[in-house]
This record gives C-alpha cells, structure tokens and sequence, in this order.
C-alpha cells in the first residue's frame, strides 16, 4: 500500500516521515563485554549526556546513566534494563540497555521483542560467551538485525580473524567487517574504516571525542606504512582474508538477518564507537510491521499492522514499580507499534476492555523523564500508571487488537517468602504485587494458603528483590527454601478437566501475578505422573502474557 499517497491530502507526509527517522534497538552482551559502558558512549557522541558515567567504581559519584537503581550502582551492575532516547543525525534513536547477568535473561529476553534491531558486544579477549549465545538464539528467532561490535581491542586480545570466524559459527551468518584493526594490547594502532577509506589513529583516554582522532587517508600508504610498521602490513594481509572470504555487505540480508557487519574499538577510549553510532542511523531498519490478532465478530484473525497505519497501538514490554522513590508510582514501558501519540488521546487496555488513564506519559534517559508531547511507531514511552497495566498488554486508541510474543518462562527455583515483622503484611503484599507485575520475579500465590512463594530463573533475582523489598517498600524478610523445584502452567480442553485436576493435587495449585494457575513440583517425574493420570491437561514451561497465548511446548 502506497501510504505516503494515502496521507498527503490530510497532510501526513511529516508523519510517515517521522516513523521513517526512527531507530530502536538494544545492546545485548554477556556481563563485563563492556556494554553499559559503550551505551554512555553512544549517549556522550549523541549529545545526550555531557559528561559519561563511572560504571564500576562504586565510590564514583558519577554513574553509569542506564545504571539507576541503588543496588546497580553498589554492584557496578545491570540488574534491569534500561531506556534511553537520544537525537543524532536528525533521527530519533530509542537505546535499551539489557542486564548481561544470566539471572536477568527474562528482562533482556522481553527487551528484545520491542526493538527493531540488536547491538552485539563481545569481548575481544573472550569471543562469544555463553549468555551472549542465548540472546543470539532469541533474536534469530525473530530475523533481528544483528551489529557486531567488538571490543578491548587496546588489550591483549585474540585474532581478529579467528573472532570473526567464531561470530560466523555462533551466528550461523556471515559477518562483513566494516572497520578493520591494526594491532591489539600495547601495539594496537587503530582500525581501518572500510566505509570512509581512512584509518583512525587510536590514542588512549576517556575524554576523547571523536572528532580529536587523527585520520589518516588510505591513499597514503607509504605514510601508514612507516608509522605503524609490522602491525600495518600484519593488518593488511588479515583484512585482505576477511574481506575476500567475506560478501559484501548486503543492505537487505542484514535487515532479513542474513548477515552482521562488524566493527572493532574500545568503548572506554571513546575509540571506535561514533563508526557503530553512524551504522545504526545508516543500516538499522526503521520501524517494522508487527503481527496482531484482531478480533472481529467473536473470531480472531491474524493481521499485520504497519508502523504507518493511522491508528494508535502499542505493547507493554516492562513495567517499572518505584522508579521515582518519592512518588512510589509505576511506569509501564510501552513499544509503539503503529500510529501516533499525542496527550489527551483515549486509550483502552485490550485485555481488560478498560479506558487507560495515565496521570503523565514521558520518555526516558534512563531515571530521568521529559513530557510528551507526541510520539511515533518505533518509539519507546512510558505510561504512569497505579496498577491496571500487565507485562505484554496491548493498548489502542480502537480496535481490538492483541500482540503477542512476550515470553514467561518456567522458573528453576523456588524460595518462601518470610516477613519478619507481622506488622508490615500490607507493605509486604504491595511490594510483591508490585515486583510480581514487573517480572522482576514471578510471585505465586498457593490456592490452598500459605505462605507466598517466590519463583526465579537465577539466584541474584532473590538477592535483588530481597533489597528492593527493603529498600522500596520498607519490609525486612528472609528468604527460605522450599521443597518445589520447578513449575509449569497448566490449561485444559474443557473447565470441567481443569477442577477435577485441581482437586487432586490442592497443594500443588498456585496462580501468578497475571492470575494464570500453575503446577509446583517437586521432582522432574511430576509433570510426567500427572501427565499419565491426566493426558487432557496441558502443561506449558513457557507462557505468554497474561495467560492468553500459552505455549504449548512441553
């Protein structure tokens, strides 16, 4: 369909224009690759930080800007993912910053269902890491682009051909270097920039701006020759392989997930990170179309909703509690998928079929928000809100359209929730309503009393939430094993099927924040036992939002 035909008589080529200036995506790495530090880069040559945070110190007064909350700056880590709006080159760049830490590999797992787009940041010393493998995984799920940037190229790091051979076979796609290094640790002398034809000459030192490196023109060869020596000729003959065994970039196998151009530097010297900066303006997709499913006459149908369609729709990917400890209130991140925003417009929570009222709708650079005035198709606000709102979501402004895809998975461990001082049950609720909600961790409620059990994917989510409940909400608990191991979602053909399985295992029923009803266990047998008993019930280790989609794997 011809949309800027369809809108230039109502005056809405400025719209299909602002959808097109848009770029969303997020940088996933495994913990310590240097990814929040390359984020305050990207945020510093934007232009929207002046000055880039300390992200390990922990007694800098300076910290990481995607790095908020108060356990994150006493770790020098990312426990939450984080969203940051930045202007560069007339585009409007929407930067979401994962948790590395495998703990938290729910958080980044969600995140990726909302960009359109992924930066990939490995260790040059290190290659591709275990957590970075699972995201990887994720996002050939979705045909994600992937940018591949690779980094600590000032230390003593592997051969650069032996990590690209490595991304290949990680990534199961060619990669296509774009910047090239000339050498590494103590001798590294820069990279070659293979869009501009010209090495940038490295130089050590976190106050660097971009424009402060010399550039020397590949033309002059005799000149890089005599200056860097064995190191050049060493890099020419490696780049030479690369760029002979590899395609060349293909603009429309990037954007299908068919290929990965790479690039080198080091994001705490500042050095390498504007050519990644001018790739995502330059290759990232804009906006893309999403699947919904619409319902009409009582019959769901599949419909692709374009980011230029007219009328406003949007998921909830995260949610947020306590963002501004003053305030106490909760944020709900939304992906717009189609239409624009504008204040005052009236909205409706699909699942519920009730009218969303925010008291204020913000973008993000990180904690700190700005009103907004108007947003677009690709763009990440957030809706505050005091409850109402659940991960995965869909809002409009009509239609009764449902997105799916945000994943829930099963999680591996169990702790009982004890509260130390009776007095504080009210506070205690609150907070694991709250922090339930959010997905910060799945809080299981068991349908025969008792006391409320907390389920995780990673032991730091306990430690995590266990700060926050004292930190946010002003309850001392402590944490005790359980005897459940794991658990799974259950649903059956007919409501009849349901009650008869839930009244012969009454102590294993449990439900969760989005009130779907679950099957604690407490062996690897059980499922398969009352699988046997009950072959009509359904048993899900992965479910989506609310308990609309559920998988039916496993």
């Amino acid at each position: 369909m011809d949309y800027l035909a369809l809108f230039d008589n109502l005056g809405m080529t400025s719209f299909v224009h602002e959808v097109g200036r848009r770029r969303t995506f997020a940088i996933i790495s495994h913990p310590d690759a240097g990814k929040t530090t390359l984020t305050e880069k990207l945020l510093l040559f934007s232009g929207a930080i002046q000055i880039a945070g300390s992200v390990k110190a922990r007694k800098a007064s300076r910290h990481a800007t995607s790095d908020w909350m108060e356990i994150e700056k006493q770790r020098g880590i990312s426990v939450a993912s984080s969203v940051m709006q930045m202007l560069y080159r007339d585009h409007v760049i929407n930067l979401l910053d994962t948790p590395g830490h495998k703990d938290f590999s729910e958080d980044t797992y969600r995140v990726l269902t909302a960009v359109d787009s992924a930066l990939m940041v490995i260790d040059a010393a290190n290659g591709v890491e275990a957590q970075t493998r699972r995201l990887i995984e994720v996002c050939r799920q979705r045909d994600t682009p992937i940018i591949t940037f690779v980094n600590k190229m000032d230390r003593e790091v592997r051969d650069p051909l032996d990590i690209l051979d490595e991304v290949e076979r990680e990534l199961g796609m060619p990669c296509v270097p774009m910047t090239w290094p000339v050498g590494q640790g103590k001798t590294f002398g820069g990279i070659v920039n293979l869009r501009t034809n010209a090495m940038t000459v490295f130089e050590s030192g976190s106050e660097r701006l971009p424009q402060d490196f010399e550039a020397i023109p590949l033309s002059e060869q005799a000149k890089l020759s005599d200056r860097f020596a064995m190191e050049w000729q060493t890099a020419m003959d490696s780049m030479e392989l690369a760029t002979g065994a590899s395609p060349a970039f293909d603009k429309e196998a990037f954007l299908a997930g068919k290929q990965t151009p790479v690039f080198f530097g080091s994001g705490v010297n500042n050095f390498g990170v504007m050519e990644v900066l001018d790739a995502l303006v330059d290759l990232a997709p804009s906006p893309r179309p999403r699947i919904s499913h619409l319902t009409v006459n009582k019959q769901v149908q599949e419909k692709t909703i374009h980011p230029e369609d007219p009328g406003f729709s949007g998921v909830v990917f995260k949610v947020q509690a306590n963002m501004d400890a003053n305030h106490r209130d909760r944020i709900a991140f939304v992906r717009v998928a189609s239409g624009q925003y504008k204040p005052g417009m009236k909205l409706k929570v699909q699942r519920t079929a009730k009218e969303l009222r925010p008291t204020s709708v913000v973008t993000f650079l990180s904690q700190r928000r700005e009103a907004v005035d108007e947003a677009y198709a690709g763009d990440i606000i957030g809706f505050t809100t005091h409850g109402g709102v659940q991960l995965g979501d869909t809002i409009t402004d009509g239609p009764a359209l449902q997105f799916t895809g945000l994943p829930f998975f099963a999680p591996e461990l169990f702790m009982t929730v004890i509260l130390k001082n009776p007095l504080r049950t009210k506070q205690l609720q609150q907070g694991l309503d709250q922090l339930g909600e959010e997905g910060a961790i799945q809080v299981f409620k068991p349908e025969a009393g008792g006391a409320m059990l907390l389920g995780a994917v990673g032991q730091l989510q306990f430690e995590v939430v266990q700060h926050r409940l004292k930190a946010e909400y002003d309850c001392d608990v402590r944490l005790e094993s359980c005897q459940y191991t794991s658990a799974r979602w259950i649903t059956a053909d007919t409501p009849a099927e349901l009650r008869e399985f839930t009244y012969a295992y009454p102590q294993r029923m449990a439900t969760d924040a989005a009130n779907a009803l679950a099957y604690l266990c407490t062996s690897p047998y059980d499922v398969r036992l009352a699988q046997e008993r009950f072959p009509k019930i359904h048993f899900h280790p992965l479910r989506e939002h609310a308990g609309l989609a559920l998988s039916a794997a496993g």
